[in-house]
């Protein structure tokens, strides 16, 4: 019996390509978000170039004087932060060489996010990216 490779990580918005690499190099990931949510780290935030200079992405949560919450137990703070991001990743990629053949798809992620919860937004965001790379190892 082969051994089998496990990646066990936590979910990031919007991961840079390494961690897409691990994804790739084996059979099965396991999003770890049963562990403490970290304030000003990369869960809920990252950083991307626009034309002009370095931005940051930030999905905002509640945390008021819940310091211990778990990033499954996160939640938006503010319904209009995926619209937001959408129109900056528009005018920052919008006339990138491939934005345009893969526009559709990350338009209908942003336009449609209803989610509340911060680990089902990353997760869901990085199996988009996945199919995108032809990443078979993270499965629905």
């Amino acid at each position: 019996m082969a051994a089998k490779r496990v990646l066990i990580t936590q979910s990031n918005y919007i991961p840079w390509k390494g961690y897409f690499d691990a994804i790739a190099s084996v059979d099965e990931v396991v999003l770890l978000d049963t562990v403490q949510f970290t304030k000003r780290d990369w869960r809920n935030r990252n950083r991307i170039k626009t034309p002009n200079r370095t931005m940051w992405l930030t999905i905002p949560v509640r945390m008021a004087g819940n310091y211990t919450q778990l990033v499954n137990e996160t939640r938006v703070a503010d319904a209009n932060w995926a619209e937001q991001h959408w129109k900056t990743l528009l005018f920052a990629y919008g006339r990138s060489p491939h934005f345009v053949s893969h526009k559709d798809v990350f338009e209908h992620y942003y336009r449609h996010c209803q989610m509340e919860s911060l680990s089902i937004i990353n997760e869901e965001l990085i199996r988009i990216v996945c199919e995108v790379l032809g990443i078979m190892t993270l499965k629905a």
